[in-house]
């Protein structure tokens, strides 16, 4: 090593020895950084210490540890047979966990068939109504841009059937009681109806109309029952004629222009029955029970029902309880009959949307199959009347209405019943802007009162009809 004074100040490492000013300044700033670093680490070693004791006197720290010394003081140390119980237990372990992994995989695969069993039912249900719209007989009967609809903006998506009960004896045998073709030529709308559902499905109101409500009878082409067709013939209005007529001179087309008249209502669907065919449709869902309150014993069909209470009934017997108007001890006549026509009906819906028949195909398909022989309308189909059936089966029973249109519950000089003007429109009023019914037991203004008569029959008809006007929320869908 040679002497210090001998070496060169540019080659020595020494801060002890002279140095330039740059490398002076360099080593200066080196010193700083390495203050800065050595300040740093500790600062991070302090921290470390504290985040330590901070997590060894958490709570959770010390309840676990306290739990862990708990085990190490209660749990003994396993003997070699435990060993071995341990050893199974590890193996059931993985045998559960690679039968669950099976599970998951068959899981997955179930549902991919299950996806595909639901598309396949999607495609079989639309097949199955497209199968079952087929068999309706289709007719022509809607004017949706009538000049007689009111409000109808107010009525859009609302839902109006009208239903119409034909007596045609079209294909009837003198054993089933209710005449022949030839006895009963023609057909007759024994029974009419709308049915009212709202866009908003909040209530159902199902309003009934007399056969022998006097009507202005516009102009209207000849209808052919047997052939479920109009002809070009014209049958000239008439300012005065009864409502039946209208169905037997100008078929579903001719009633629903008298009907969209009287309600301004835009009937979008229409539903003919012919009775002939109508206890096929009971027949099919084994019966429908309906509440009969007193026997019913007609001058004409014989005795229809003599049981009282819940009583379930099907074939001849259901057709006559909804054809009965001549019943005994009944001087209403037509409004008891559209009373039980009411309750039938829904205690038919009621039926066909339970389980026992929803759930039963067998039962199902012959229901549809039936209703689809006996009936012919227009706008009709299997998800049409679901539509209705749901509505009615599913609503609370308060939110189901039956009325009869407003009249003055005797027959007029003619025999024809009559209506109250001012009480029909603020009825349809309600119902085209889906508001609040009125009520039923308003006075009829003197003005559209019927003249008094003397006759008991006359009186016991009035106070009849008062309370078959005000039949709401009754046991019809019970």
């Amino acid at each position: 090593m040679p002497p210090r004074a001998e070496l060169d100040p540019l080659t020595m490492t020494d801060e002890m020895e002279a140095i330039d000013e740059a490398t002076q300044y360099r080593r200066k700033i080196d010193h700083t950084l390495a203050r800065f670093s050595a300040a740093h680490d500790e600062m991070n070693a302090e921290e470390a210490k504290r985040r330590e004791r901070r997590e060894r006197l958490s709570p959770a720290s010390l309840i676990e540890s306290t739990r862990t010394a708990l085990q190490r003081v209660v749990t003994p140390v396993p003997s070699p047979e435990e060993d071995a119980e341990q050893a199974e237990q590890t193996r059931l372990q993985e045998k559960k966990a690679r039968k669950i992994e099976r599970s998951v995989r068959f899981g997955r695969i179930a549902a991919a068939v299950v996806a595909g069993l639901v598309f396949l039912g999607i495609g079989g249900a639309w097949g199955a109504q497209t199968y079952f719209d087929a068999k309706f007989t289709q007719v022509s009967a809607l004017d949706e841009n009538s000049s007689d609809i009111q409000d109808a903006d107010a009525q859009a998506n609302d839902e109006n059937f009208l239903m119409v009960g034909s007596d045609s004896r079209d294909g009837a045998t003198a054993e089933e009681g209710v005449g022949t073709a030839d006895s009963t030529p023609g057909a007759r709308s024994d029974t009419v109806m709308v049915a009212h559902v709202p866009a908003d499905r909040k209530r159902v109101v199902v309003t009934s109309f007399p056969r022998d409500l006097e009507i202005n009878r516009p102009d209207c082409q000849k209808w052919d029952p047997a052939q479920n067709k109009t002809t070009d013939e014209v049958f000239p209005g008439q300012k005065i004629a009864k409502l039946n007529t209208a169905y037997a001179v100008g078929g579903p087309a001719c009633v629903t222009k008298v009907i969209q008249q009287i309600t301004g209502l835009r009937i979008n669907h229409f539903v003919g029955i012919d009775f002939n065919g109508f206890k096929e449709m009971v027949d099919a869902v084994h019966g429908v029970t309906v509440h009969n309150e007193k026997p019913i014993d007609d001058g004409i069909l014989g005795k229809v029902l003599l049981e009282t209470g819940d009583v379930t009934i099907s074939g001849d017997q259901a057709l006559n309880f909804v054809r009965a108007r001549h019943v005994k001890g009944d001087p209403t006549s037509d409004y008891g009959r559209i009373k039980r026509q009411q309750e039938f009906i829904g205690a038919l819906l009621k039926k066909v949307m339970s389980s026992d028949v929803v759930l039963d195909p067998g039962k199902l398909s012959d229901f549809i199959t039936a209703f689809a022989k006996a009936t012919f309308g227009d706008n009709l189909g299997v998800k049409q009347m679901m539509t209705l059936a749901q509505s009615m089966k599913g609503m609370d029973q308060s939110k189901i209405s039956f009325l009869t249109v407003p009249t003055t519950g005797e027959a007029n000089s003619r025999g024809n019943e009559v209506l109250v003007r001012s009480k029909t429109k603020a009825l349809f009023d309600a119902l085209r802007n889906n508001t609040q019914l009125p009520d039923p037991n308003a006075p009829v203004p003197p003005s559209e009162q019927a003249p008094p008569t003397s006759t008991s029959k006359s009186s016991s008809k009035t106070t009849s009809k008062s309370t078959t006007s005000t039949s709401k929320k009754t046991s019809t869908t019970g």
